[in-house]
């Protein structure tokens, strides 16, 4: 994973998802590319969800420290 790849928010992650996503239904599709768009979708979707489960850690953290 490159520097810019570990500096996207996951706001930005979701809008190159969801373009990712658009190709299947578009004019451009085509089974020849559809294995690649299909690997890179999924590993967009594998990071979105790590980086979203660490946000929940971190508020779970935030709430444990406020309850005592």
């Amino acid at each position: 994973m490159s520097k810019t790849e570990k500096t996207k928010s996951i706001t930005q992650k979701i809008a190159e998802l969801d373009k990712q996503v658009e190709w299947f239904y578009s004019d451009d599709f085509s089974l020849d590319r559809a294995l690649s768009q299909y690997k890179t979708a999924s590993q967009l979707a594998s990071e979105i969800e790590q980086d979203l489960s660490e946000l929940k850690n971190q508020v779970e953290i935030l709430e444990d420290f406020t309850k005592n």
